[in-house]
């Protein structure tokens, strides 16, 4: 025997010491010239060839191997074929395999699991189960593996409302409706009855959820070997489907039973902690990372980044990120998100700008769904249709949850009008969708557009949510229809069992306290089923301010005072209300107390994006580097608008001083400075967006009405509660807000 025998043999020996394509074609070459051929020769360098996954060159020297084929030839091909996706060609070898009269073993049946999981066909696979019984392979460990993880999935598809789908539903290949009925027929044996008949449509979803949860325990407690893979996938199918406490313990057992937990495993049970805002286990996870080298693993550091930001501990958060070796998309995409999260959203467009500019990583959806609740909340609609030109190009503008993001975005920065022209383009929306469209409207005081929408995703068949309850009240309140409010509150527990929170009720005592029901709200938050709030309460103080309602306010701030002593909102608010009433005396010692008590107010700030950068105001602000040219155009403005008709509310300075001075307050408010700053900054016809922390005076609206009127623009103020588009001398709201 030459060299060249000897050397092809030591090879065929040890397939997996050829790494390449052309060292595989080089050896294929030699074996050809040199040895003589041999099925058994030829299976080997075919299972060579899907080691590599060269699918095409595979299938060749399959179609040549003559007949029957080797057990080694169908497994190769088997696993080559899920390697690349094609489930249903892999399951076809498998049932051609079977019928040839060659029997699977060890290294089969996880391509074949696999397969029948990623296709979501829950009958092949438990017919596939069948079969391994029948052969006796339910004890050998690999199998046991692959069936405990087809299980989990079938049972996260049922906990998420995922469909399983039937054989005939595969695909349009004409073997695919026999699969089933191939795999069955030869394992007619196995015992299968219970197991079709379990995941037909007569079943609840409960009962499918029950019998894959059991299936799964039933395998992993009938194993006779149990490795790391084994813990971590039952570990991570409690995990992932919410059984947190069975995870945990499952924890606990694999201890006992000497083997430690991997990165897996902690990557499983991070993200419990992190639901359950559990620091101290969470950081001993931590250390047990430190202590065992996973620290760096990225995928671990991505589950503490996101545990530390659900705990609200951000800047711990950066600090795992920062120590990480090498950052990738998760890593960034983790901390990104855990900032937005927290209200860190500066931060977190920070962290988003790095990512492109300086790490040069291109960002995919999750990247676009975690940045883009920053800019609807900083409302940076400019910065928002940058990304939105990103989206398109990058072609996620299909994605669901990215469409969703954008529609909430345009909608929280004023922009209406292009949020529904992005929803109507979706081909098919979610919770989060309709949810998002419909506050949209309600902000923007679109009530019968919201709950028109409301009831079209309830004839389309989609269970309203919580969220979308809100969403919905808050349209009513903002456009004051008591009736249909009342209507959606008693629906909400009548006919969804969805238990109405302090979100629900929150809206309904706003609503009340809009039209001047302020009796009826104060008895419909007095017979809360839930204790109220301190921000519940607010709401009716706002609206006793509004309607001048002093005996009322005095005992709605003695509830709100009971429940949340340290509202700053609340001893304001009592206080505007003396000053209303022209009591200084009492307004001034609610002041003292505030003082006294280390309260401070929160100022008026009002913003306006111009050219990519943010202006902000507070109210009788000089300190703008254009204030001079602010004060001159204001006086200007003034004086158009008194031709017009406008004459100052000074009802609306709840200060003690002379008339003169309460027009000069009511000037220099902080929504006044940003609009004309925003006028003789940007080119005639551009509309106008401010933002506002607080409410937006009565005496401001008029105004503004009477500025967009003058210099013929359109007008967006976003308040704390909703916003006000102001055209021609009208506004959106109608006068009602």
């Amino acid at each position: 025997m030459n060299t060249t025998q000897n050397l092809c043999k030591t090879l065929l020996k040890n397939p997996s010491s050829i790494k390449s394509k052309s060292q595989a074609k080089q050896l294929h070459a030699r074996i050809l010239r040199t040895i003589p051929p041999s099925p058994h020769l030829h299976s080997t360098i075919l299972s060579i060839y899907c080691n590599l996954n060269l699918l095409h060159d595979s299938l060749l020297i399959f179609n040549s191997l003559p007949s029957p084929q080797t057990t080694l030839a169908w497994k190769s091909m088997i696993r080559c074929y899920t390697f690349h996706g094609l489930f249903l060609d892999s399951l076809s070898f498998f049932t051609r395999m079977l019928a040839s009269g060659k029997y699977p073993d060890h290294n089969v049946f996880p391509s074949v699991l696999k397969s029948c999981a990623l296709m979501k066909n829950s009958r092949l696979g438990e017919s596939v189960h069948g079969c391994i019984i029948r052969l006796g392979m339910d004890f050998d460990l690999y199998s046991c593996n692959a069936l405990m993880n087809m299980y989990s999935k079938f049972w996260s598809l049922e906990e998420g409302g995922g469909r399983i789908r039937e054989p005939g539903e595969i695909g349009k290949c004409s073997n695919s409706c026999k699969l089933e009925e191939n795999v069955a027929g030869i394992d007619r044996n196995g015992n299968l009855d219970q197991m079709s008949n379990i995941t037909s449509d007569k079943h609840s979803k409960k009962e499918k959820e029950s019998y894959y949860l059991g299936s799964l325990r039933k395998v992993f407690e009938m194993m006779h070997e149990r490795d790391i893979v084994s813990w971590n996938t039952v570990i991570a199918g409690n995990a992932q489907n919410g059984m947190h406490e069975e995870a945990l313990t499952m924890v606990r057992k694999m201890g006992k039973a000497d083997l430690k937990p991997d990165s897996f495993t902690l990557s499983s049970v991070l993200p419990i902690f992190a639901e359950y805002a559990n620091l101290l286990n969470g950081k001993e996870i931590h250390g047990y990372a430190i202590r065992n080298g996973y620290d760096s693993d990225v995928f671990i550091a991505s589950s503490l980044i996101d545990m530390y930001a659900k705990c609200t501990r951000v800047d711990d958060s950066c600090r795992v990120f920062y120590l990480l070796p090498q950052h990738d998309n998760i890593s960034w995409n983790s901390v990104i998100a855990g900032c937005v999260q927290n209200g860190m959203f500066d931060e977190g467009l920070k962290f988003f700008r790095q990512m492109l500019t300086i790490a040069k990583i291109k960002p995919n959806h999750v990247s676009f769904s975690s940045i883009m609740p920053a800019c609807a909340h900083l409302t940076t609609l400019r910065l928002g249709k940058q990304l939105h030109g990103y989206i398109i190009r990058s072609r996620f503008d299909d994605n669901l949850f990215i469409a969703s993001s954008l529609v909430d975005m345009y909608a929280k920065c004023g922009n209406i009008r292009t949020a529904r022209w992005i929803f109507d383009r979706m081909e098919q929306h979610d919770m989060v969708s309709w949810t998002a469209m419909i506050m949209g409207y309600a902000l923007h005081g679109h009530a019968n557009e919201a709950i028109s929408l409301f009831q079209q995703m309830e004839t389309r068949g989609v269970k309203p949510n919580y969220v979308a309850f809100v969403a919905v009240l808050t349209a009513c309140s903002h456009a004051g229809l008591a009736d249909e409010a009342r209507k959606y509150f008693t629906s909400m527990s009548q006919d969804y069992q969805i238990v109405p929170g302090i979100e629900h009720y929150a809206a309904m005592a706003d609503l009340f306290g809009r039209v001047g029901r302020l009796k009826e709200a104060f008895e419909f938050i007095s017979n809360m089923n839930i204790k109220p709030t301190g921000s519940v309460w607010s709401t009716l103080l706002s609206a006793c301010r509004v309607h001048k309602n002093l005996e009322l306010a005095e005992k709605v701030y003695q509830n709100l005072f009971t429940v949340d002593p340290e509202n700053v909102g609340a001893h304001v608010l009592l206080s505007n209300v003396y000053s209303a009433a022209g009591r200084w005396k009492d307004a001034q010692k609610l002041r003292i107390a505030m003082r006294d008590k280390g309260l401070k107010k929160k100022p008026a700030c009002s913003w306006i994006e111009i050219k990519n950068k943010v202006h902000a105001f507070v109210a009788g602000d000089e300190s703008h580097p254009d204030y001079d040219r602010i004060n001159d155009a204001l006086k200007v403005l003034l004086e158009q608008m008194e031709r017009e008709g406008y004459v100052p509310d000074t009802n609306e300075v709840l200060h003690d001083v002379d008339e003169h001075q309460k027009r000069y307050l009511l000037c220099s408010h902080s929504e006044r400075l940003a609009i004309t700053f925003g006028i003789i900054s940007t080119a005639a016809g551009t509309a106008i967006r401010v933002t506002k922390n607080l409410r937006v005076c009565v005496d401001c609206h008029t105004a503004t009405k009477f500025i967009s009127k003058i210099v013929g623009r359109e007008i967006v103020v976003r308040d704390n509660s909703r916003f006000h588009h102001f055209r021609d001398g009208r506004c959106s709201c109608g006068d009602f807000w």
